[in-house]
């Protein structure tokens, strides 16, 4: 699978259209019709891209991607069947990463896909090296710099690290990094996760002054540089 994408798109056989030619390029797509139900499907999954109609129901696409914006870095490319300058500059300054106006041709859409997808993943991973503002975790060597000061961590504090620097900009929910970080066998509360999100947060934002992990409230964690 190259991907999970979300398409928030009311027109049901644009949105089907997209589904069907996503699925078929080896994407895992997910599509929902409605503005205020897509901001919340793209909060609580966790997507690697989403294509964003403007004109949408209940709240309109530059809402959803602002409020979005606000806990995630997940690439957006906007859709709209406005060719109206204004709406692309809305839509760049609040975050989309592209734009493409409909009627649109798939290959062109695929292509930006995949240009913000290898973006992405190039800025995530380069040399084995995930970074974010002046902090760098070498998985090679296996230590955690900030400006070249390395930071002391445990084995699991360095992979709870590695798995929010993975996922940059966007939100983890406490069940997947338990998960992730613990294993599926482990037995105990999730509460596990907020003890050693102090110990991380102590030894980087505390111990640097800058705000990296961020808590959102009722749902898990984020790391993002602000």
């Amino acid at each position: 699978m190259k991907g999970k994408i979300l398409i928030i798109e009311d027109e049901v056989k644009i949105a089907r259209f997209l589904e069907l030619e996503l699925n078929y390029e080896g994407y895992e797509a997910f599509k929902v019709h409605d503005g205020r139900e897509g901001l919340t499907k793209a909060r609580e999954g966790e997507f690697d891209l989403i294509l964003l109609d403007i004109m949408l129901p209940s709240m309109n696409g530059i809402e959803v991607l602002r409020r979005f914006r606000e806990t995630s870095e997940t690439p957006v490319i906007m859709l709209t069947a406005k060719d109206d300058t204004m709406d692309k500059v809305t839509g760049l300054d609040m975050g989309a990463d592209d734009y493409v106006t409909k009627p649109f041709e798939i290959e062109e859409l695929l292509a930006r896909i995949r240009v913000a997808l290898k973006k992405k993943k190039s800025e995530v991973i380069s040399n084995n090296i995930l970074k974010i503002n002046d902090l760098k975790l070498d998985l090679d060597k296996y230590i955690v710099t900030f400006k070249n000061e390395i930071i002391e961590l445990t084995k699991r504090e360095f992979d709870l690290l590695h798995y929010l620097l993975e996922n940059k900009g966007r939100v983890l929910s406490r069940e997947k990094i338990v998960e992730k970080v613990w294993g599926y066998d482990y037995l105990g509360d999730t509460n596990v996760v907020d003890v050693y999100i102090r110990y991380l947060r102590s030894k980087i934002d505390d111990k640097y002054s800058i705000k990296l992990i961020h808590t959102i409230r009722g749902v898990g964690y984020v790391i993002k540089d602000e």
